[in-house]
């Protein structure tokens, strides 16, 4: 097992910002105890020995779960006999009911389909052509945030919209017919809804039986889909009359063919992923952009460096290049590290199999964990510090490919992550240019809840102080958006 990624000679020090998050478990959990624990927080089930050993295999619950967090071993399970992995029962029966059969839950031929017909979609000229929109949309939040200079707000709410405005400019620009705030909020009650772990689900009972997250979740989804059919059937009906369709992802998704049949994506596929891209893309980028925020308020270092990039980067036009901003990238990577937008992922064998010297039974489940791996202590100095000089250029390379996956990895790695990570890093340099954001004086703990993305529980109150510097270059030239909420 790898064990070479290292700091920054003066990296590991006492005045490292070390995040208050769950202790690891030392004693076992009994049956109902991990039940409820699995459907309140399920990071709080994780034992003090998957955070130290490279294999854990055990039965329980969820019958036998090996939890691998050895790079060499990831790889294999990913990449060199991905083949013999599918997504896990549990998971689709979770995610599946309200994201469709997206590129997150399809599988086989069907996933394999749609991964070849997306895939060029979220090519690297493509996801470069967005940094304009980006810019925009971090330019907007950066004035919403820098006029309430000496008040409070809700930073994962603003993080929510400014996400939403990013979609809102590449994936539906001729604008959302509905309330964007109110689509942020459908989005995040579906997803806090679906997100406890059902016992239900754990032990596998039919669809048909009712379960209390679906039920809950069900007017939140409504009111997502309707959104979604909307938008879909505004762009085919322009389409259909000879207008010309905007150049953004919706159009490319409509318009998009399998390389090697020719064939495009059905209406209901093209729907599935758009709710996904939405749903999961908006989530997981807000919520890194949240824990960011958090993060920095309690590391001044960091935080003036960032500052100080940014500065030194803006454009003469306001807008930021992603390849000037090495430490805002490097904060967006590191917070991942500590708060993976997914906590874990598993698999289920397809055969018998072997992952090391640990005998993998047919239909068993194998889990990697990001929020075990990013912080194990057999690959990170200092596991439980926000280091960002760890993912800077000239440190990356020590970190092993397979020891840090906050988007995944193998065949079935997030296909938007570029997107995201140029998304949250444009976003971050706008941010900390305008304002800089405190934790509430009288915030309780920031405590992170894992609801099928990591979010902090109850929100995330700062006070706003403005630094003068709030983008005022783009705010004459910049053209309203259509369907947005208050600027």
């Amino acid at each position: 097992m790898q064990t070479d990624a290292t700091l920054p000679r003066d990296a590991v020090t006492p005045f490292r910002f070390r995040p208050e998050v769950p202790k690891p478990r030392t004693q076992d959990l009994s049956l109902f105890g991990f039940l409820r624990a699995a459907r309140e927080n399920p990071i709080t089930t994780w034992m003090r020995s998957h955070f130290e050993q490279p294999v854990v295999a055990a039965e329980g619950v969820l019958g036998r779960v090996t939890v691998v967090s050895d790079p060499a071993l990831i790889r294999y399970l990913y990449v060199e006999n991905a083949k013999n992995y599918r997504k896990d029962d549990l998971q689709r029966r979770i995610l599946a009911p309200g994201l469709g059969n997206g590129l997150l839950s399809a599988e086989g031929e069907e996933w394999k389909n749609q991964r070849r017909t997306i895939a060029p979609i979220f090519s690297a000229r493509h996801v470069t052509s967005f940094s304009e929109s980006m810019n925009l949309a971090g330019a907007r939040v950066a004035r919403r945030l820098a006029r309430r200079g000496g008040m409070q707000v809700e930073a994962a709410n603003e993080m929510t919209r400014v996400s939403l405005d990013v979609l809102e400019r590449t994936i539906f620009t001729q604008g959302l017919k509905r309330d964007p705030d109110a689509v942020g909020r459908a989005i995040t009650r579906f997803l806090e809804a679906i997100g406890p772990i059902d016992p239900l689900d754990v032990f596998g009972m039919p669809n048909f039986v009712p379960r209390i997250g679906r039920l809950r979740a069900r007017p939140a989804g409504r009111f997502f889909e309707e959104v979604v059919d909307e938008l879909i059937e505004r762009r085919r009906a322009l389409t259909a009359s000879g207008g010309e369709a905007p150049h953004d992802l919706l159009t490319l998704l409509l318009t998009a063919s399998d390389p090697e049949t020719g064939n495009g994506l059905t209406d209901l596929e093209v729907k599935a992923n758009i709710v996904t891209f939405i749903a999961a893309g908006h989530e997981t980028t807000a919520n890194a952009l949240t824990w960011a925020l958090f993060c920095l308020s309690q590391d001044a270092a960091s935080r003036e460096r960032l500052e100080a990039e940014a500065d030194a980067a803006i454009g003469t036009d306001g807008h930021f290049a992603l390849d000037d901003l090495p430490f805002a990238k490097a904060v967006m990577e590191e917070t991942m590290r500590l708060f993976p937008p997914v906590p874990f992922m598993s698999r289920q064998a397809i055969r018998d199999d072997r992952i090391g010297r640990i005998k993998i039974p047919r239909n068993s489940t194998v889990m990697v964990a990001p929020w075990v791996l990013h912080r194990h202590r057999m690959l990170w100095d200092d596991p439980d510090a926000f280091v960002p000089e760890r993912f800077l250029p000239e440190n990356r390379e020590s970190i092993p490919r397979f020891a840090y996956l906050p988007f995944g990895a193998g065949p079935r790695v997030c296909i938007g992550q570029s997107f995201s990570l140029q998304e949250a890093t444009i976003v971050l340099a706008h941010v900390a240019r305008a304002v800089r954001l405190d934790l509430a004086a009288d915030h309780p703990p920031v405590v992170p809840l894992h609801r099928v993305t990591l979010r902090p529980q109850g929100g995330l109150r700062m006070r706003v102080h403005d630094r003068g510097t709030a983008g005022a270059e783009n705010q004459a030239s910049e053209p309203p958006l259509v369907g947005a909420g208050p600027a």
